[in-house]
C-alpha cells in the first residue's frame, strides 16, 4: 500500500462516523446507506489527490459527503417511485418518550428541503456557524438566519 493509500485509509477511519451521519440523514434503509457511503468514498478518493488544504479536512469530508448525498437524492426523486415490500413490524422498536421525540424530530427534519436538512444536520453535529457556512457555501450570518427559520419551521410542523 503506497503512502497516499495509507493516508486515505487513515482519513476514512477518522471520519467514518461523519460520513455515516450524513448518509443516515438521507436514508434509513441500510442497503441504501451502504451505497451512499461507498459512493462518498469513491468521490473522496477521486478528490483526495487534489485536496489543497485550504479548508479543514473535516470540512472537506462533510462537503463531499453532503454534495454526493444531495446529488443522489435529487436523481432518486427524478426516477419513478417504486413501492417497497415490508412486513410493517419492528420487533425491536423502542417506545420510550425520548426515543419517540428523537424519531419525531428526524421525521420532521426529513420533511425539510435538502439544503435546510444539511444545515440542521451540521448544527446538530455541534459545528460552529462559520464551519457550517463554509461547508454549504453561505455566510455565517446567513447560517444564523437560516437556522432560526428552520427551527421555527420544525416547531410548527405537525
Amino acid at each position: 500500500m503506497d503512502t497516499s493509500e495509507q493516508l486515505f485509509a487513515q482519513l476514512v477511519r477518522e471520519h467514518k462516523s461523519t460520513i455515516y451521519t450524513v448518509c443516515y440523514m438521507f436514508s434509513k434503509d441500510n442497503d441504501e446507506v451502504s451505497d451512499l457511503f461507498q459512493e462518498i468514498l469513491v468521490k473522496l478518493w477521486k478528490g483526495f489527490g487534489s485536496f489543497e488544504g485550504r479548508s479543514d479536512i473535516k470540512t472537506w469530508v462533510y462537503r463531499v459527503s453532503l454534495n454526493t448525498c444531495i446529488t443522489i437524492d435529487r436523481k432518486k426523486k427524478r426516477r419513478s417511485k417504486k413501492e417497497k415490500l415490508s412486513m410493517d413490524i419492528n420487533l425491536y422498536e423502542d417506545n420510550d418518550a425520548d426515543t419517540r421525540q428523537v424519531k419525531q424530530l428526524y421525521e420532521r427534519i426529513n420533511k425539510l428541503g435538502v439544503f435546510d436538512r444539511a444545515i440542521i444536520l451540521l448544527w446538530l453535529e455541534g459545528m460552529p456557524y462559520e464551519e457550517i457556512g463554509e461547508i454549504v457555501g453561505i455566510s455565517t450570518k446567513n447560517v444564523s438566519v437560516k437556522l432560526f427559520r428552520i427551527r421555527e419551521q420544525l416547531k410548527n410542523m405537525k
